[in-house]
């Protein structure tokens, strides 16, 4: 059912940037304010021409030189300006102005709106695409004292400094709208942010959701729409469960990487990162305070059935930031991919570590099969940055074998070529590992609680089945109730 606010008019289900405009300009109680910094005032510019501006614009302002927005925000500690951090500080503080100008005895019905922007756009040499921060902090009702707020973080894919700012301008009358006419659900909001754009001008790698109209909302979800929608190829969130900008996240760190399903995490997944970061601080060129561990599970690994299971990919995040982990979701299924992602943020040395079993999966020529260059191709893309690849052993069940580096089987043809990265020490075997946990498997472990068999406690790291069971997840509430 479309949302209807007091004051509204009649528009038509799938208006055009200017009915957009138009409705919001006509609707009487909604007044805010606009503060455009570095690309230009092209959100409130479409707000002018639809007409009927008067009533909702109460400022429109472009604090451009960055004297005069220090004057006005302060001055950033980090000396930069377009960051979330100033987004935020703009919406504070525009909305204050609001609180304090207006008076709310004369306009009681009034839905108060501070919109705001800090973008840069393509430079002259076309070195650096752009980007920028993009928020809206609002009212659906006169009578909130809590805010609404979005906030998102987007990239530019055009060539001309021109056709990014309509783009921005479009974005900004879409955020708006969406707001207004959207919130009550979140998710058709993130795919109507993309009205009258093409996927390929615009990219968003972060947004966040609060307030009241929101409260139910968790931002790891709406992370994840991004991803499934093509809106970016990946997208990060911290232990606290919002979102978190990769590139603040990441840049200029050295990088640790452990790809996996955590279906749930384990002590293998645990014990794979503790051996692996010892060994990493201790690589040269690597500096302890500035390791970046990140937990990377593909978009393929949160299918079921050809579909993105949300409750199950909600059950494994909790697990994750539960441990104070922060989270990669991403589009990349070959490993080359995602080196190359990272070094989009860092030119540091970085690691990945990961089973024996999934290793010798990288030598699998089906996955390069598109690269004109084939396997050499993929693995001068993931060799050539500094990488060292940490591998975790496996242990055959049945006859108790441990396979390593020294005495796991590759087809004859791939084997010099793994000679040569271990011979460069591009490959180590994890040390101090736990025999004890090479018997412990996430699958064995997930059919357990799944069937509440005993003992699927102990492969777990101390406090995640307390969670599983007070919280129902993996399906483990529904088994309970189905066996009473």
């Amino acid at each position: 059912m479309a949302i209807t606010l007091i004051g509204d008019r009649d528009f038509d289900p799938v208006p055009s940037i200017k009915s957009k405009c138009l409705r919001v300009n006509l609707n009487e109680h909604i007044y805010g304010t606009f503060n455009e910094i570095g690309a230009g005032q092209e959100t409130v510019r479409n707000f002018f021409r639809a007409g009927g501006a008067s009533g909702t614009i109460a400022k429109a302002m472009s604090a451009y030189d960055k004297d005069f927005s220090d004057a006005i925000y302060g001055v950033e500690k980090d000396g930069r300006y377009v960051t979330e951090l100033r987004l935020r500080t703009m919406l504070e503080k525009e909305m204050k102005h609001m609180e304090q100008r207006i008076s709310r005895e004369k306009h009681p019905k009034k839905m108060f709106f501070s919109y705001a922007n800090t973008v840069a756009t393509i430079d002259f040499a076309k070195k650096y695409k752009g980007h920028g921060w993009v928020g809206i902090r609002y009212q659906t009702d006169p009578t909130q004292k809590e805010y609404n707020e979005i906030t998102l973080h987007v990239r530019f894919h055009e060539n001309d400094a021109r056709h990014q700012q309509n783009t921005l301008g479009v974005l900004g009358v879409n955020l708006i709208y969406g707001a207004y006419y959207k919130y009550d659900n979140p998710k058709k909001l993130l795919l109507y942010l993309y009205d009258h754009i093409d996927k390929d001008k615009l990219e968003i790698d972060t947004i966040n959701f609060s307030g009241p109209v929101f409260k139910d909302v968790d931002n790891r979800l709406m992370s994840l729409q991004l991803v499934k929608n093509g809106m970016t190829e990946a997208i990060m969130f911290g232990p606290d469960g919002n979102n978190v900008l990769p590139a603040r996240i990441l840049y200029k760190k050295n990088i640790l990487a452990l790809r996996g399903s955590f279906r749930p995490v384990t002590r293998v997944n645990m014990d794979i990162l503790e051996c692996s970061y010892d060994m990493f601080k201790k690589e040269d060129k690597v500096n302890p305070e500035k390791i970046q561990v990140v937990f990377e599970i593909t978009l393929s690994n949160l299918m079921a059935e050809g579909q993105i299971d949300e409750t199950d990919f909600m059950d494994r995040a909790r697990l994750l930031c539960n441990l104070g982990q922060t989270v990669l979701i991403s589009k990349f299924k070959e490993y080359y991919k995602l080196v190359e992602y990272f070094s989009n943020y860092s030119k540091e040395k970085m690691s990945l570590a990961m089973g024996v079993n999934n290793f010798i999966e990288i030598f699998n020529e089906k996955y390069y099969r598109q690269l004109s260059g084939g396997i050499l191709e993929a693995f001068g893309k993931l060799f050539y940055k500094d990488l060292i690849v940490y591998m975790y052993p496996l242990k055959n069940h049945d006859t108790g074998e441990i396979t390593n580096s020294h005495n796991l089987i590759l087809d004859k043809h791939i084997k010099e070529l793994y000679k040569f990265f271990k011979h460069n020490k591009k490959l180590k075997d994890l040390e101090n590992y736990n025999p004890k946990y090479l018997d412990i498997f996430s699958r064995e472990v997930l059919q357990k609680i799944k069937e509440r068999e005993p003992g699927w406690e102990k492969a777990l790291p101390e406090g995640i089945p307390e969670i599983i069971k007070d919280k129902g997840l993996f399906n483990y509430r529904e088994v309970s109730i189905r066996n009473f």
